[in-house]
């Protein structure tokens, strides 16, 4: 097995539009990586560049200790698993997941163990000799990741592999790609534009916007300490509220007739920053940073309620559990404890606090 380094890739297409701008991070041997962003955020084009399927523009790739830049992508020792699953129609199942192994020339006593080895572990035994088409999108993803698992590569490769299927089937495919990359031991970086897939798959979460690396941490730290207005605002659903506020001589922001008192810091009187508020933080009747906001409307989540009401004019979304709140058009006490608040410079959109 073996780790990932990525130093200073770039990669610029004809007429100089950067899709990947210098972005540099490691994966630790054995750990499973998440790349998220939005659409357009560089995160397959980079991907696509550690499987050999793109040319890197500037910088290094390396895959273990070996430079792979110039290696092609068979040559790399790694395992892909596409969007699409990238099966062969006319192959059965068998087939498809032999198919790797027969081209390499491995002896077909070992490709038959690998095949059934795999079959066993991913619970599609009996489908062996199916054909693609008469298989369920799930069953079909299960084969493309049989057919990496057979090759025992270094690195394990995935493009969105679940964004064709349900919403039910995908929490369950997460699970198990996760509980497969823990038992194989083997590296994996996943692309993802499902922030809660990134959050709940990975050891290592890297936030890409506009071919940049916005933040790479655990996803605790990603959430609990945004860099960036961006992450902040893309990680966590509903996301984290934003409201303009002034610093006041005392130390505390100013919002409206609202003051938030927060932990030390060196902001200057009259500053004006982004204060930030995850829905999920602000509770009902609390003491700390008091406030008052009107319901303007309520949303049922079953377990959970979202109450939207306006502080100083700017939307403001509450999670509180089910029953906390009756209906629009009452005003209702709220408060946020100092450390749970969060403090962006509007001009650079990095944090401040």
């Amino acid at each position: 097995m073996a780790g990932v380094t990525l130093n200073t890739v770039r990669k610029t297409y004809q007429g100089g539009v950067d899709a990947v701008k210098g972005v540099s991070f490691d994966v630790p041997d054995g750990a499973f990586c998440v790349l998220v962003g939005p659409s357009g955020c560089g995160k397959s084009t980079l991907l696509r560049m550690v499987a050999g399927l793109e040319r890197i523009t500037s910088g290094d790739i390396a895959i273990g200790d070996r430079i792979v830049n110039e290696i092609e992508p068979a040559d790399r020792d790694i395992a892909m698993v596409f969007q699409n699953y990238a099966l062969y129609p006319h192959m059965s199942v068998y087939d498809n997941i032999a198919y790797g192994l027969k081209n390499r020339k491995t002896p077909k006593d070992e490709i038959d163990r690998r095949v059934r080895e795999a079959a066993k572990i991913l619970a599609i035994e009996p489908l062996l000799d199916r054909k693609p088409r008469q298989l369920s999108g799930g069953q079909r993803q299960r084969v493309a990741m049989g057919r990496a698992i057979v090759r025992k590569p270094q690195v394990f490769l995935f493009d969105e592999p679940l964004s064709n299927l349900d919403a039910k089937l995908r929490v369950q495919m997460r699970v198990e790609i996760k509980k497969l990359q823990k038992t194989f031991g083997v590296t994996a970086i996943y692309v993802t534009h499902d922030q809660v897939e990134a959050m709940t798959m990975s050891d290592i979460l890297v936030v890409m916007n506009a071919g940049e690396v916005e933040q790479i941490g655990t996803p605790t730290e990603i959430y609990r300490h945004p860099a960036t207005r961006f992450v902040a605002t893309f990680i966590g659903s509903p996301p984290m509220n934003l409201v303009p506020g002034t610093m006041q001589a005392d130390g505390s922001v100013r919002v409206g007739e609202a003051h938030f008192r927060l932990p030390p810091h060196g902001f200057v009187p009259g500053r004006t920053v982004e204060l930030g508020l995850r829905p999920e933080d602000i509770v009902i009747g609390g003491s700390d940073n008091a406030f008052d906001m009107k319901i303007e409307f309520v949303e049922e989540l079953g377990a959970t309620q979202l109450v939207y009401g306006r502080l100083d004019g700017a939307q403001l979304i509450v999670q509180v559990p089910s029953g906390s709140v009756t209906g629009a058009g009452g005003t209702v006490r709220l408060g946020i404890a100092a450390d749970r608040l969060h403090v962006f410079d509007p001009a650079t959109g990095r944090r401040a606090v």
